[in-house]
């Protein structure tokens, strides 16, 4: 068996950790695929301008690209070529028949299993890097080794072999992190068949992160299980954030009608060593392509197995983050007269959070909308996000025209403006509502966009992120979550 590794999916998952799996391990061949041609053609190109904003990627791929690390659209060769296959495929919330809105689609992963077995020309070591329910890799051994005339190889010495050995090996980066998580990581997963077959498997992908000279993670923070063990620790691990962040978006609703300040709060709470300080940061809600998905798969899987209280446990996590959102929307309705048409509002920060151009689930998504209903006049500004800004609001506009030489719009019910300009988004804008805590927010020149703004000027602050003293003392009014 060769230690030639090929990932199958060039997005969030397979870029990133390919790239620094390549260079942690210079003696290996690292191959990326995708069918998707523009995406590869991204990785690939000159000015290395990425399919994905993730800091310090753009240099980990400069440092390996062309040397042993590679993106391709040719599947099939790369299955053929490399005898380790980790498989990042999407697989999104099933949003028709069985399980709709809860269970995962899984109809990606299925293709990608049996052109594996179609194209796999000896033993392969196929590693679930995609969120899975458990027992995914069951099903996907099952058709892997499905009885046929190449089902089984026989390895000398060691008599019937099982030609594919399924691993599970979930992914816990954080978005706007992810190198850094990557490079030193608080523990790498690894779930195997429980045999000596599945524990040279294992073995193998062990060896991958430790890295060519023993010198990436260290073996004690290597974990290894069995593989629904693995499976579950995934969604289990991302359901139990996502509860933490729902718990402190409840208590900040508390906090704010009694007077009582949710940072203040949390400090507290996590200083004790049981609770501990992270994720009690109260804000619009959670989002990206995990937290929702994981938490609805679990709520399916409980329901699946008879569970039906912890079922609906965790879809009040659900429930609690989609309400805070809708908060949002209340608190301005109330702040500015109890209407919005016609007013204009500048939204700073698309993406689900800072350092990622990534909007998949972003709270800013159902904010947007929300105001879309009321009328309300949208300006729209982000650093690394508004392409994705673009794309997922497209159905709120109706038609593109051209008169006369210029390009015009007609949208729903009431015009969205997209800019990188922050100055240009808040020009004549009723209030700035804060959806991303972008570090430079902070240092914008906040009595020029005062100065610009329809008076009364408000400020919604939902991260917390800002000087609100200072704002005040400009002339805004105020709004934080939690406060």
């Amino acid at each position: 068996m060769n230690k030639d590794i090929v990932c199958i999916g060039a997005g969030y998952i397979g870029g990133p950790t390919m790239a620094v799996i390549a260079k942690m391990n210079p003696d290996r061949k690292v191959i990326v695929v995708d069918i998707n041609e523009k995406r590869i053609a991204a990785w690939n190109s000159a000015d290395f301008d990425l399919p994905i904003y993730e800091p310090g990627l753009v240099d980990v791929v400069r440092e390996v690209r062309g040397k042993n690390l590679f993106f391709s659209t040719d599947i099939e060769a790369a299955v053929k070529e490399c005898d380790i296959i980790f498989v990042g495929v999407n697989t999104p919330t099933k949003m028709f028949g069985k399980g709709a809105g809860r269970a995962s689609d899984l109809q990606y992963w299925e293709s990608t299993a049996r052109n594996i077995k179609a194209w796999a020309n000896g033993p392969k070591i196929v590693v679930e890097k995609s969120t899975l329910p458990v027992r995914t890799a069951a099903a996907m051994e099952a058709i892997l080794n499905a009885q046929d005339a190449r089902s089984e190889v026989k390895v000398e010495g060691q008599g019937q072999q099982r030609n594919f050995t399924v691993l599970s090996n979930p992914e816990f980066l954080a978005e706007g992190t992810a190198i850094k998580d990557l490079m030193n990581p608080d523990r790498v997963l690894i779930g195997g068949p429980q045999d000596a077959q599945g524990q040279a498997a294992v073995d193998a992908v062990v060896e991958i992160y430790e890295g060519a000279a023993k010198n990436w993670v260290p073996r004690e923070k290597i974990l290894t299980t069995n593989v629904w063990s693995a499976e579950l620790t995934k969604l289990a691990a991302n359901a139990f954030l996502a509860q933490r962040v729902s718990s402190i978006n409840a208590i900040a609703g508390l906090c704010e009608a009694t007077g009582a300040d949710v940072d203040e709060v949390a400090k507290v709470m996590g200083a004790d060593h049981r609770i501990g300080p992270k994720f009690l940061k109260a804000g619009p809600g959670f989002g990206g392509s995990c937290f929702k998905k994981d938490v609805l798969n679990l709520v399916y899987l409980c329901e699946s197995f008879g569970l039906h209280t912890a079922a609906e446990y965790w879809h009040e996590v659900i429930k609690m983050n989609d309400h805070q959102q809708e908060r949002i929307v209340s608190r301005l309705f109330k702040a500015m007269f109890n209407t919005l048409a016609n007013k204009k509002i500048a939204i700073f920060g698309f993406a689900f959070k800072a350092d990622t151009g990534d909007t998949r689930e972003t709270p800013a998504g159902t904010v947007v909308r929300l105001l879309h209903d009321e009328h309300v006049r949208l300006a729209i500004t982000d650093p690394k996000a508004l392409a994705n800004a673009k794309k997922d609001l497209a159905d709120l506009i109706e038609e593109d025209i051209s008169t006369g030489g210029s390009d015009s719009r007609i949208f729903k019910q009431a015009p969205i403006e997209f800019t990188e300009d922050e100055y240009a988004a808040a020009r004549d804008a009723d209030a700035i509502v804060v959806m991303t805590d972008w570090c430079h927010y902070p240092t914008l020149d906040w009595a020029r966009l005062y100065a610009s703004m329809r008076k009364p000027a408000l400020v919604f602050d939902t991260r917390n992120c800002l000087d609100s003293a200072a704002l005040k003392g400009l002339g805004f009014k105020v709004l934080q979550t939690g406060k």
